[in-house]
């Protein structure tokens, strides 16, 4: 026995400091699959249509691998990233600014879904949730790792990324998009929506923006509602002109291309970019329009010449140049649609005494309606932003409409509409609540309005996994200890008096039986037996029978 060494068996370092890191962080491994996942899912539908498009072209201009060089360009041009086109005529780089709308659905839902599914904890529905922190930094983490190396293969294409807005885009959208999936997964909870809130707007303006509820206030709803007024409006615009210059729009397809495969391309990116035509359109009906290139201005009072464009089908809807006519001047009838439309969910809202103020006074009620119609202009902002941008240099420098024309255009005209709209609305309310002696909305002592308790948190509903059937919602999901998720019920420091309405505070809640003893254990017999007995054990502790 002399000559045996004896060892003691060990992991290696190596080993021991991955259990470690899996065992501080779960979630963190799948979390990075989901994000690889997700982009590479989008990479390869973009790819697989580009692939299409190229082997039934009957004129390729390049081989496969500028196919490939294309599809991945797309793919970041789908996150908002500028493309540079450098094989120009001139030779001078051509950027190529204008986001299909309809693209940035692909990534963004891939990536909402894998953070979902990564917080969620995998396909059992007895998973623990991952902490939001880890699965979103997984998440992230994992789609940056291949977008990465896509980006530096687009760049050696013809038609090349932005380094500035790819570096800038592609992580905005995976972090916001990552933090939307988590935050589903968690339930949508009110807490860090109320602490981004509460440091960013003052406290009467808060329950505008989040009800009590943790769902979105009066007002959000109403810019949402007036914004997709907007929009939808935009469409009918567009297929209006597009059926009253259905002869040019067909003439187009067979002027920029020729058969079955051009075609079909063609309608693809038409398809692609209906949505910013509506957003184009939309512009159009506020005011601003849109522009054809620098200096060539389309609004309602008059469309000036465009430079030498190509023959697009969704140009044909453009009007032609020269004054406007009456008929121009009647889309002024959308926006004023939109105001009414923002104007009736805030003056419904005024009075329905389910917020935190009861019945909400005049100037509240046209304060209201006039932040809603800021919010709709920020976000027809923003659409008029990502719908626009350079097809060139030169006289196509600027494609599209103005951003911040169109903001203001938008707040001008709902702030007006919807304040006169509100009031008339929460005036008819009233009286017809009140006015044949109802009394629906029942007052406390000192006149102040009864409000309503806030209720519990909204559960998740049953979700559909990557690949599996619909997973059942979790009843009592544990949350991690480190999620910063805090309801914040009320402002601490809220003492001032909101139109004279506080509301009341809630009655403590009495102590109830347990609903899991036994009948002949509440009785007085049962009673008298327990105290009767007595562990021996509970001598040594005196402190044992105080509860």
């Amino acid at each position: 026995m002399a000559g045996v060494i004896q060892t003691t068996v060990r992991r290696s370092m190596p080993a021991s400091l991955l259990l470690r890191v899996r065992h501080r962080s779960p979630g963190l491994a799948s979390g990075l699959v989901g994000g690889a996942l997700a982009a590479g899912l989008g990479l390869a539908a973009f790819t697989v249509i580009v692939m299409l498009l190229w082997v039934s072209s009957p004129y390729p201009d390049s081989g496969p691998g500028g196919a490939l060089h294309i599809a991945a360009s797309l793919w970041l041009l789908a996150h908002g990233a500028e493309l540079v086109r450098v094989d120009t005529l001139s030779g001078a780089p051509a950027p190529m600014g204008v986001l299909p709308l309809l693209l940035v659905a692909v990534p963004v839902w891939l990536l909402h879904r894998a953070a979902r599914d990564t917080a969620e904890g995998g396909a059992r529905a007895d998973a623990r949730l991952v902490p939001g922190r880890t699965a979103w930094a997984g998440v992230v983490l994992g789609y940056l790792a291949v977008a990465a190396p896509a980006a530096l293969y687009a760049a050696g294409g013809a038609l090349r990324p932005s380094w500035t807005w790819t570096v800038t885009c592609v992580p905005l959208v995976a972090v916001v998009t990552a933090g939307a999936g988590v935050w589903t997964a968690y339930g949508r909870p009110s807490g860090p929506l109320e602490q981004v809130l509460g440091a960013v707007l003052p406290r009467g303006v808060r329950h505008l923006v989040l009800g009590p509820d943790g769902r979105p206030g009066v007002a959000v709803r109403a810019a949402a509602a007036g914004a997709t007024v907007l929009v939808a409006g935009g469409a009918v615009l567009l297929a209006v002109s597009l059926g009253l210059h259905v002869g040019e729009t067909r003439r187009a397809f067979g002027r920029l291309t020729e058969g079955w495969s051009g075609w079909s391309a063609v309608l693809l990116l038409c398809v692609t970019l209906l949505p910013n035509a509506a957003v184009w359109a939309a512009a159009y009906a506020l005011g601003p329009g849109f522009l054809l290139g620098a200096g060539a201005s389309v609004t309602p009072l008059g469309a000036q010449a465009a430079p030498l464009l190509p023959p697009f089908p969704l140009l044909a809807a453009a009007p032609d140049p020269g004054a406007g006519t009456a008929l121009h001047g009647a889309v002024a009838a959308l926006p004023l649609t939109a105001g009414v439309m923002v104007g009736w969910f805030v003056g419904r809202g005024a009075v329905t005494g389910k917020g935190r103020f009861g019945v909400w006074a005049a100037g509240r009620t046209a304060g209201a309606a006039a932040f809603a119609a800021g919010l709709s202009g920020a976000l027809l902002a923003l659409l008029a932003g990502l719908a626009g941008g350079p097809l060139g240099t030169a006289a196509l420098a600027r494609f599209g409409p103005v951003w911040w024309q169109v903001g203001l255009a938008a707040a001008a005209w709902l702030g007006l509409t919807s304040a006169a709209t509100a009031l008339t609305v929460r005036a008819w309310r009233l009286r017809r609540t009140h006015g044949r002696g109802g009394h629906r909305h029942r007052r406390g002592r000192a006149g102040r309005a009864v409000t309503l308790p806030r209720p519990a948190r909204r559960m998740p509903r049953p979700r559909r996994g990557w690949f599996g059937g619909r997973k059942p919602a979790r009843s009592a999901a544990p949350v991690a200890e480190d999620e910063p998720y805090l309801l914040l019920d009320h402002d601490a420091d809220d003492d001032g008096d909101h139109d004279g309405l506080r509301p009341r505070p809630e009655p403590p809640l009495t102590a109830l039986p347990d609903p899991f003893a036994s009948a002949d254990a509440l009785s007085p017999s049962a009673h008298e037996s327990r105290a009767g007995r007595r562990d021996p054990g509970d001598a040594e502790h005196p402190d044992s029978g105080k509860a």
